[in-house]
């Protein structure tokens, strides 16, 4: 399954929010989103999923176009986890998972759930009610009901934003085994040291265009990162990882570079 985007523009009356963006997703691959506040990140997944039309382009799930998928049988093409989930009713985590299976005919609905609330580690969250629970464990809930949708495309809004640094690297890694059994994975993530450990290209957008959409040690340079988030970056390898630091100045009003 391919994400094929030609040429995507979105306005909202003057402002040009994504600015003739081009890119493709293969089945197989994490592609992680990233850039500064406001570079069009959200709006660029929201017109691949087809949750927003855009004002010029094209985008194909699967060598369709978007417009031709609508209903059931694009959300069994794709799931979506946006930045946000606000549930009014007080549904359980289980029931919310649950809804994850409504495009699929009744089956192993339960054994499918299951799964996806361990792969989370939300099962002993199933019988909490939704609306008590923690922005973190929601965040997971609400992962685990895009991931009980069983979709050959993943599309993934900020999913760690919430979450403390042992779930954000679960999340990853679970992205990252979808895309191993062959899923399209779309991430927007701040966080650009898990890009570089988990994407295995990044599209980097600045002001709704594409300044380089390729491997991590292609994208995640200092020049281009220092340029594009306005913001002295250091990047450097630490055991062969790529580490993505930004400056900061001491008291003397020297730059320094931040190590955790």
């Amino acid at each position: 399954m391919m994400i094929e985007a030609s040429a995507v523009t979105v306005r909202a009356g003057t402002a040009t929010l994504v600015d003739g963006v081009s890119l493709s997703v293969r089945g197989g691959e994490v592609l992680a989103i990233a850039g500064p506040n406001g570079a069009g990140k959200s709006t660029l997944l929201s017109a691949l999923s087809g949750d927003l039309t855009p004002s010029s382009g094209t985008v194909e799930l699967g060598g369709e176009a978007l417009p031709a998928l609508r209903g059931r049988r694009l959300a069994l093409r794709r799931a979506v986890l946006p930045q946000r989930v606000e549930l009014a009713f007080p549904f359980t985590a289980a029931e919310v998972v649950h809804m994850g299976r409504a495009p699929h005919p009744p089956g192993d609905d339960d054994e499918v759930v299951g799964r996806c609330m361990a792969e989370t580690d939300t099962l002993h969250l199933a019988d909490r009610a939704y609306p008590t629970l923690s922005g973190g464990e929601q965040a997971r809930v609400s992962l685990a009901r895009v991931l009980a949708q069983d979709t050959p495309i993943l599309m993934l809004d900020e999913p760690t934003a919430a979450l403390d640094l042992r779930h954000q690297e679960q999340v990853l890694a679970v992205a990252s085994a979808r895309a191993e059994a062959g899923c399209a994975v779309v991430v927007v993530l701040h966080d650009l040291n898990l890009a570089a450990a988990y994407a295995h290209r990044v599209a980097l957008l600045e002001s709704g265009r594409l300044r380089a959409c390729a491997p991590p040690d292609e994208v995640l340079r200092s020049d281009l990162l220092s340029e594009v988030y306005g913001h002295p970056v250091s990047v450097r390898r630490v055991g062969g990882d790529l580490v993505v630091l930004p400056q900061r100045a001491t008291a003397s009003g020297n730059r320094q570079v931040t190590e955790e």
